[in-house]
């Protein structure tokens, strides 16, 4: 097994300045790590055909930036669900079904994987209640954001003080839907009329998930952000399903997104 550099995670400025060293999060990318082939690079998803002894490895990495044991590391088997998971100090290392965690126990990191799909960080730093989200264009149209919200509330969080940020996901760009995808999403709402662009092909549009997901975050009352970075185009830093399928390619690699409280 051949030994990379350690990850490097791209920060938000924004949670970072609020929550101080009280709170750490990173939205990592695939550098670092020890996977190998389609996968090289920090892979950690459970669900790929890799090597587990790499993705192991790997998760190990990320606890070991946080200052954390593997065994503190929580991630969920996600559906593209709007379900949501309290961590606290029971975590048995369970993988439940769901697309979101919440916490307000220092001591856990708490994960989302995504390869495309938006990772969406939380935290209310003055409250002491982090989150995470996995939101792809499901997630984020049945309500698995304002879920994550609701979650944090219930353990003492307060609306007007959650900060939210769009981790790298896949951007307006490169993200082509057909025309039964626009109908279902403006069944839901006419408005969402403003996160659809004309493609080249005849009747398909190009489709703004990272805008409509700080849309909807904003819309339940939070502060909310994007880091504006696409995963489709920029293979040396992140995994993407949907490069993967154009190339051809077998199987792909997931990057995490955590954050946590801290100890002490």
């Amino acid at each position: 097994m051949q030994i990379h550099a350690s990850p490097s995670p791209i920060g938000c400025p924004i949670l970072s300045e609020l929550s101080g060293d009280r709170i750490r999060h990173g939205f990592f990318t695939r550098q670092g790590g020890v996977s190998e082939g389609i996968y090289r690079g920090l892979n950690v998803g459970l669900g790929s055909h890799d090597l587990r002894e790499n993705v192991l490895h790997n998760r190990t990495m990320v606890a070991d930036w946080f200052g954390m044991p593997l065994e503190r590391l929580a991630t969920v088997h996600q559906v593209h669900s709007p379900d949501v998971v309290v961590v606290d100090d029971s975590y048995d290392g369970a993988r439940p079904q769901a697309d979101a965690m919440v916490t307000a126990t220092p001591g856990v990191i708490i994960g989302v994987l995504t390869a495309d799909c938006g990772p969406i960080l939380f935290a209310d730093p003055e409250s002491g209640v982090v989150g995470a989200a996995h939101a792809g264009w499901k997630g984020a149209l049945d309500g698995v954001l304002e879920n994550t919200i609701d979650a944090m509330i219930a353990l003492g969080a307060r609306r007007d003080q959650i900060r939210a940020t769009v981790g790298p996901s896949i951007s307006r760009k490169n993200y082509e839907v057909g025309p039964e995808f626009v109908a279902r999403f403006l069944a839901k709402d006419r408005g969402y009329d403003t996160f659809f662009t004309p493609s080249a092909r005849p009747g398909h549009a190009m489709f703004d998930l990272q805008g409509l997901t700080v849309k909807r975050l904003q819309d339940a009352g939070v502060q909310a952000s994007s880091l504006g970075l696409c995963t489709y185009p920029d293979a040396e830093r992140f995994y993407s399903y949907r490069r993967t399928t154009h190339a051809g390619e077998p199987d792909y690699g997931r990057q995490i997104s955590a954050i946590a409280i801290l100890e002490g």
